[in-house]
């Protein structure tokens, strides 16, 4: 009598059932977070960097900055930075700022936690820069430094600039 092929087609059944079986068990592990704290990043998504870690990557994105008044009892002024990959510099970003109702070019890096931007109203000369440190323990979310207008040198005004946060 010749032995059936069934046991042996009815083993090799299971082992297939039981590996597509283990397989999606673990694929539906894998799908549900493994702790509270992958539920508590920031909203980037992105882990928390130190000051000297920040790069060009991390500036890109739109930052409000608040300038302390130039004179004693004058108010402070509100501008808004849009910073994008810098299309010729490849570790550099560039942008603008809206202030007081107008528009200029700025373009700059940060290093080693030291921000530096050169502000352009018309384009070609540098009408004013940004220098400034990352703040640590911000994240890369804040950054405080002097602003200096080109065209009256040595005057300082201290800002604070803040990264928004933006939908991913």
């Amino acid at each position: 009598m010749r032995p059936s092929a069934f046991p042996m087609h009815f083993k090799a059944h299971a082992l297939r059932t039981g590996a597509t079986t283990v397989a999606l068990i673990l694929i539906a592990i894998s799908a549900c977070p493994t702790s509270a704290s992958s539920q508590t990043k920031p909203q980037s998504g992105a882990a928390c960097i130190a000051a000297v870690d920040m790069t060009h990557q991390h500036l890109q994105g739109r930052w409000t900055a608040e300038l302390q008044a130039a004179a004693p009892g004058a108010p402070s002024t509100q501008a808004l930075l849009q910073l994008g990959p810098h299309p010729e510099l490849a570790q550099s970003v560039r942008g603008t700022v809206q202030r007081d109702g107008k528009t200029a070019l700025v373009s700059g890096d940060v290093d080693d936690g030291d921000l530096t931007l050169e502000e352009s109203v018309n384009g070609t000369n540098i009408s004013a820069t940004w220098t400034g440190r990352v703040v640590d323990g911000s994240c890369g979310k804040e950054i405080r430094g002097t602003w200096n207008n080109a065209s009256t040198p040595n005057t300082l005004q201290p800002f604070v600039m803040r990264k928004q946060a933006t939908w991913q």
